[in-house]
């Protein structure tokens, strides 16, 4: 699985650890992310990551 850098801030989403503070599981590719997830960071949508 692929990670994804934010454009915005520069967070990476690492899909083998997950968003657990924002109820995303471990080894959740960023594809399967609910359309409603925000970077926990800045706030930016998944439009505004890339593949690292």
């Amino acid at each position: 699985m692929d990670n994804f850098v934010c454009l915005v801030c520069g967070y990476v989403y690492d899909p083998s650890n997950g968003d657990p503070e924002n109820g995303v599981a471990a080894d959740t590719p960023f594809a399967d992310l609910p359309a409603g997830w925000t970077c926990p960071v800045c706030g930016a949508p998944k439009s505004q990551f890339s593949k690292e």
